[in-house]
């Protein structure tokens, strides 16, 4: 006769790690996909002013960033204290602006160039002289649609 051998208790069986690589590139792929990378490295310092009546942008992708303001303290150093402007990554002199406009409208298809805008992203403690030479500049190249962007909230935190 056939002899039966009993299980011993406790064991377990082992666990199957044929799905995990389909998983794990599942997650890679999402990842991929749901993140934004970073458009610019701020190298100026930028503690926006407060407003109370704003309004949010539709479409961010026909906006052209100006930013302005004091070099951070990466760039003190090499750059000095004094306002700077900061067209993509790096910094400009008011001159470059119109240049700068110019390649972000030829890197828009043509029958979006009328609908862009220039967003100005400007510190606070910004002198008004950089900021009226950069509207100057603007007015040169007809980028007569200007935004200036700011935190929501007034100034005594309300």
């Amino acid at each position: 006769m056939a002899k039966f051998n009993k299980k011993k208790s406790g064991d377990m069986p082992a666990i199957s790690t044929a799905s995990l690589p389909d998983i794990v590139f599942m997650l890679l792929f999402f990842f991929m996909v749901a993140t934004v990378m970073r458009q610019n490295t701020l190298m100026v310092e930028n503690n926006l002013p407060f407003a109370d009546q704003i309004e949010k942008l539709d479409k961010k992708d026909l906006v052209m960033y100006i930013y302005a303001g004091k070099p951070s303290e990466n760039y003190t150093k090499q750059f000095g204290t004094a306002a700077k402007i900061q067209l993509n990554d790096k910094f400009a002199d008011v001159s470059e602006i119109a240049a700068f406009i110019a390649a972000e409208r030829a890197s828009k298809r043509e029958e979006l160039v009328p609908f862009l805008s220039t967003a100005l992203k400007v510190d606070q403690d910004a002198n008004m002289g950089l900021i009226m030479d950069i509207k100057k500049e603007l007015r040169k190249v007809n980028a007569l649609k200007i935004n200036y962007t700011t935190k929501k909230g007034s100034v005594t935190g309300e």
